[in-house]
Parts: C-alpha cells; sequence; structure tokens
C-alpha cells in the first residue's frame, strides 16, 4: 500500500510539502517505532503528524474504522521461571515436581481478570508457551511459563503484574518449589489524536464511502508499538478491512490483496488533503 502510494504521489504531485514513508520494522515485540523515534525520526525529517493503517480480519474489504482516544491496549511480557528438584518417575517423593506448581499458577492467574479487575475496566492475561520436561520418566526440575499482560488503565497494569507475581510466588512455594517473574512492560497504550483522527476519518469517507467507515470503533485489547509514534506526534492509527480471513497470527491467516488499492487511495488522499497543492 505505501508502495503503490509513493508511486502515485511521485507521478501526480498533487500535494505540496513533504511526505515521510515509514516502513517500520519489528513491530511484533521488537519496538521499531520506538527504535525509529530514539534514532531521531520525528526530528530528522521534521515530521509533524504520524498515521498508520492496520489490516483488519473481519472487517470487509473497503472498509475502514477507527476511534479518537486509546484505541489498542498496553501490553507487557512476561516469564515465570519454576524452580524445583528432578527426581525418577518411579519416587516421585525424592524430587520437587515444577509441572503441578505451574499447571495450578496456570489456572489460578485466571482469576486475576474476573476477582482483581474492575468489572468496567479491561485487561488480558495470556499464557502462550508452557514447557517442562523432556522424559515422561522424571520428574522435572525446571518448568517455564511465557505471557503476556494488556491494559489501558495504570492502576490495572500495576495490580496485574503484583498479582501474577504474587500468586505464582505463592503457589510455588506451597509445593515446596520457587517461582521467579521476568515482567517486562513493551507497549503502551495506543491513542488517537482528535483532529488527525477526524483528518482520516474524512479522508476514508471520500475514498470508500461514508457508509465503509466506522468512525467509533470499539477499543481493542490488541497493541501496536505506533504507540510510541503517536506519543512524538500527533496522529491516527485506523483498521483496513481484509475480509473474512482467519485472524491476525492464526496459521491460516493470509493478507488480502483486494484490500491494496483501497490502501493505496487511501494513502494518496491523505497526502493531498493534509497538504494540498498550490497549483491548480
Amino acid at each position: 500500500m505505501l508502495l503503490g502510494a509513493a508511486k502515485g504521489l511521485a507521478e501526480t504531485r498533487n500535494f505540496d510539502g513533504t511526505a515521510v514513508l515509514i516502513f517500520q520494522p519489528a513491530e511484533e515485540g521488537g519496538a521499531g517505532a520506538k527504535a525509529m523515534c530514539d534514532d531521531g525520526l520525528m526530528t530528522r525529517w521534521n515530521v509533524e503528524k504520524v498515521f498508520a493503517l492496520h489490516n483488519e480480519p473481519g472487517l470487509p474489504i473497503g472498509h475502514f474504522a477507527t476511534r479518537t482516544g486509546p484505541f489498542g491496549a498496553a501490553v507487557a511480557s512476561f516469564r515465570i521461571t519454576i524452580e524445583g528438584k528432578s527426581a525418577h518417575g518411579a519416587s516421585p517423593q525424592a524430587g520437587v515436581d515444577t509441572l503441578l506448581p505451574a499447571a495450578n499458577i496456570l489456572i489460578a492467574l485466571q482469576t486475576v481478570i474476573s476477582r482483581n479487575v474492575d468489572p468496567l475496566k479491561s485487561g488480558v492475561i495470556n499464557i502462550g508457551s508452557f514447557s517442562g520436561g523432556q522424559s515422561g520418566a522424571v520428574v522435572p526440575q525446571t518448568t517455564l511459563m511465557h505471557g503476556t499482560a494488556r491494559w489501558f488503565e495504570p492502576e490495572v497494569r500495576d495490580m496485574m503484574q503484583r498479582r501474577i507475581t504474587e500468586i505464582s510466588e505463592g503457589i510455588a512455594a506451597s509445593y515446596g518449589a520457587t517461582a521467579t517473574v521476568d515482567y517486562k512492560s513493551l507497549y503502551p497504550v495506543v491513542v488517537n489524536h482528535p483532529a488527525e483522527t477526524a483528518l482520516a476519518v474524512d479522508v476514508a469517507r471520500n475514498v470508500m464511502g461514508a457508509d465503509a467507515v466506522n468512525s467509533d470503533h470499539p477499543q481493542l485489547m490488541g497493541s501496536e508499538d505506533f504507540a510510541f509514534m503517536l506519543q512524538e506526534r500527533p496522529g491516527n492509527i485506523a483498521l483496513i478491512g481484509n475480509g473474512n480471513t482467519a485472524g491476525l497470527h492464526e496459521a491460516s491467516y493470509d493478507f488480502n490483496d483486494a484490500a491494496i488499492p483501497y490502501g493505496v487511495s487511501y494513502w494518496m488522499r491523505l497526502v493531498e488533503t493534509a497538504m494540498p497543492s498550490t497549483f491548480h
């Protein structure tokens, strides 16, 4: 989409100003946006406003969605390491099993959202990796769990970090094991700015039609490191329809090429609208 817009804008030159096209690396956990900001992206190129698109499975092709204010959740990653004592599976009393406390930690962490978070606020704790042992005949000495936590409000962030640590250490201790929690905040909340969001919505309506644009899409618990750029400059991130495809990060996900012309047109019209040409 951005390459198509670059080609079109270079050919038509129907704008007055400088359009900076940002190809952001390492979005999935590498915080490429932060690295670019730290390298002086905004000041080096005199960037005044920033905009982004993210494809959205389930949103029809040719449709556009965004919202003003907090749009995407902040995210942290955590690793829980449970240490015990290995032993032969025939003599479990000689060891300290780590799979059993890990399994109970996994279950107990699901109570944080239901019992510690205000029901009118949002939070997610997900364990995506669980590994321990290599043989069915051995009590494993170490079990590892990896997960993510997501939130909008700082008090939810602080509470989840505290409860993840308390639950992990407490349950492990009750089994005679120890748990160490390595918790790392990754991306802040994605906050769209009012004026830039209004501009994005107007442009999208001109390109895709008013009925194809949702300017008040619900907040998303997904995270995006474009949030770092929005902390540096006012701007907007919006969703562009990918059609009825598998969800993001699913094994069968496939980007829908039919979305490309809509993205190209949006980017071109956005530049032309934000920086109208003085020549006719």
